[in-house]
C-alpha cells in the first residue's frame, strides 16, 4: 500500500511535466500488484483525473495472492509455532507480509481501475519446468518457477473489459531478462500489442548488440 502511494506521487509529478500526458506503467511480479493498486479509484490519494491517458502492463503478477505465504495467516501455523510464524514472515517479507497473502484485503478487494486506464495488458507466465541457472553439465541448479498460473489469475482483476490476458511459456526471471537471457519474449509481446515500437529491420542488429551488453 505504501509503495503504491509512492508510485502515484511519482506518476502525478511526471504527468505534470508532460505536454501529452500519455503514460505506460509496467510492473513485474509484486510490482504488478503495486502498479494496479496505484491506478484504482477507491483511494484518497488516487491519480488525479484530467487529460492523462494511462496504459497498464503487468507481468507475472500474483493477483490471487502468494500461495507460499499462506502459512503466515494460518491459525494452525501460529498455534504450533507458538506465535513465531508472524515474526518469521515479517523477517522474510518485511511489512508487506500480510498484504501478499490470498486472505488479505489488499488481494481480495483489488478495486476498480481508474477511467484513465484504457488498457490493462496482463502477461501471465507459465513457469512450469523452467530453469534460471544451469551447472556446467547442463543440469538445472536453480528453478525459475515462482508463481503458478492459479496465483496469477483472479476473476475480479481479469473481468474488466480493458483487460487482455496473454499467457506465455517463460520463467519468472526469464520474461524480464537476467544475466543469462535477454527479454526477447517480452519485447516481442509489447511490440505486437503496440506498447513499444517495432524495431526496423535496419536496427535489429543494433538492438541485439545492446541487449547483449545489458544482459551480458
Amino acid at each position: 500500500t505504501k509503495s503504491s502511494a509512492e508510485l502515484i506521487d511519482a506518476l502525478s509529478l511526471l504527468a505534470s511535466k508532460m505536454e501529452k500526458r500519455r503514460l505506460t506503467v509496467i510492473g513485474h511480479s509484486q510490482g504488478g500488484l503495486i502498479s494496479r493498486k496505484a491506478l484504482t479509484t477507491a483511494r484518497k490519494d488516487k491519480f488525479p483525473a484530467g487529460e492523462s491517458s494511462l496504459r497498464l502492463v503487468t507481468i507475472s503478477a500474483p493477483y490471487a495472492g502468494i500461495a507460499a505465504a499462506d502459512h503466515c495467516t494460518s491459525r494452525a501455523a501460529r498455534l504450533f509455532s507458538l506465535g513465531l510464524v508472524i515474526p518469521v514472515c515479517r523477517l522474510i517479507s518485511g511489512d508487506k507480509w500480510y498484504e501478499i497473502t490470498r486472505s488479505s484485503p489488499f488481494i481480495r478487494k483489488p478495486g476498480e481501475l481508474a477511467q484513465q486506464v484504457g488498457i490493462h495488458l496482463k502477461i501471465v507466465t507459465d513457469e512450469t519446468g523452467t530453469c534460471r541457472r544451469y551447472d556446467d553439465n547442463g543440469n538445472c541448479v536453480e528453478s525459475d518457477f515462482v508463481f503458478s498460473l492459479a496465483e496469477q489469475y483472479f476473476e475480479p482483476v481479469d473481468d474488466p473489459s480493458c483487460v487482455e490476458n496473454i499467457e506465455v511459456a517463460a520463467g519468472h526471471a526469464e520474461i524480464v531478462g537476467d544475466a543469462d537471457v535477454a527479454p526477447w519474449k517480452l519485447i516481442t509481446l509489447l511490440q505486437q500489442k503496440s506498447i513499444i515500437s517495432v524495431t526496423s529491420a535496419a536496427r535489429r542488429d543494433e538492438l541485439s548488440a545492446l541487449l547483449s551488453i545489458l544482459y551480458r
